[in-house]
């Protein structure tokens, strides 16, 4: 569908695809065997223009909008490998420097988007907790107003970026029986006493993207680092949900696409019994199903930045193509496992990491269940 693109977007997606395989291709099995974040790549994606493609012009950013910044991510994605360093990236983006943007004040936005932006320092988001993942609005964690400050108390889990971080946008409520309408957003730098980042979660997949637990312990943040109204924390975090959902799976576009031609070459050249496996008909179908993903995939989430840099509801879009991209994803990765054989499953060989990584895909943002449900209460069901 490049029919979507404009040129000066394609443009820029080869540009990606260029300074991903020449600037983030370092030895990636062994980073994500040591669980490594590359925080050299992370500054020359900074350097590149990646962290301020979506920011406006007047706030120092590109300017790209929701749907040129897509067309920059599919473009990482495809040539990348490291696909953690791009999901710590989105999450940056997503959830700290669009949420400045849209609900932050003028002064949080000077304070705070020139060093997410150049690099120099990287967001987190506290959302998730034990108790409170797809039910994220039944959170404990509590702010209570003491004059001129919040004081924060509780525990987030599956942070992304939190060993890292420098600046958390963290999700509490005013009063529990309040439900959603009790929830506030807040700015909270890494060294305000209280914060304690504590230990980091291993993953299955996406290892180099660090992640760890935040306890707030009487956590005391100023008053002017709310972000957003009091009680109108779900329209950050929705908000910020809509932009994820997005471009984090313009990423796994990416991906799809090498898987695809990774495959084809493959099946080109691997012999058996005399023919390449590409003129048996039951790897030849895997090949074409792949195909098929890719082309249903892609309008979906471009059609979620044309719909945002319009300035118009994407919600169900969104989960839409939340869905069906990260189903896809995981289907993609396993058939591309069976493309390949044994060598498949094979670390060396680079295919079975694909399928670690895309597992993530359908529990993070959402899970798929969740966006079933948001889909079925749009139709009104």
């Amino acid at each position: 569908m490049e029919w979507l693109l404009s040129e000066e977007q394609m443009t820029l997606q080869n540009e990606a695809i260029r300074f991903a395989r020449s600037a983030l291709s370092g030895d990636m099995i062994e980073r994500d065997r040591s669980d490594g974040f590359d925080r050299e790549g992370w500054q020359k994606c900074a350097d590149f223009g990646l962290l301020r493609a979506p920011i406006p012009r007047e706030h120092g950013g590109m300017g790209l909008g929701l749907s040129g910044t897509i067309a920059l991510m599919e473009g990482l994605g495809y040539g990348a490998r490291d696909q953690g360093l791009l999901f710590s990236l989105n999450a940056h983006l997503w959830t700290n420097s669009i949420p400045l943007v849209l609900h932050g004040t003028e002064e949080q936005r000077r304070r705070y988007l020139e060093p997410l932006s150049s690099g120099a320092l990287i967001g987190a988001n506290g959302a998730s907790e034990p108790d409170a993942g797809s039910d994220i609005f039944a959170m404990k964690t509590r702010a209570e107003r003491h004059g001129d400050h919040y004081v924060l108390n509780g525990a987030k889990t599956f942070v992304t970026n939190a060993p890292v971080a420098g600046l958390f946008v963290v999700y509490a409520t005013l009063d529990p029986s309040l439900g959603a309408m009790g929830v506030t957003a807040f700015l909270v730098e890494r060294d305000t006493p209280g914060l304690h980042v504590g230990k980091e979660i291993k993953k299955m997949g996406l290892r180099t993207s660090p992640m760890a637990e935040v306890i707030f312990d009487d956590c005391r943040v100023p008053a002017v680092n709310r972000l957003g109204r009091e009680g109108r924390g779900v329209e950050v975090f929705e908000c910020s949900m809509e932009w994820e959902r997005g471009a984090i799976l313009a990423s796994c576009l990416g991906v799809l696409r090498r898987q695809l031609e990774a495959c084809i070459e493959h099946a080109r050249g691997r012999k058996q019994f005399g023919q390449p496996i590409g003129k048996f008909q039951s790897v030849a179908n895997l090949i074409v199903d792949m195909k098929v993903r890719i082309e249903a995939c892609r309008p979906l989430v471009y059609r979620i930045g044309y719909l945002k840099d319009r300035n118009l509801p994407s919600f169900m879009e969104s989960a839409i193509a939340k869905l069906q991209v990260s189903e896809s994803y995981v289907q993609s990765s396993v058939d591309a496992i069976r493309v390949f054989g044994g060598y498949g499953y094979m670390v060396e060989q680079e295919v079975e990491r694909d399928l670690r990584d895309a597992m993530g895909s359908v529990l993070y943002s959402g899970t798929s269940e969740i966006q079933r449900t948001i889909i079925a209460r749009c139709l009104g069901l």
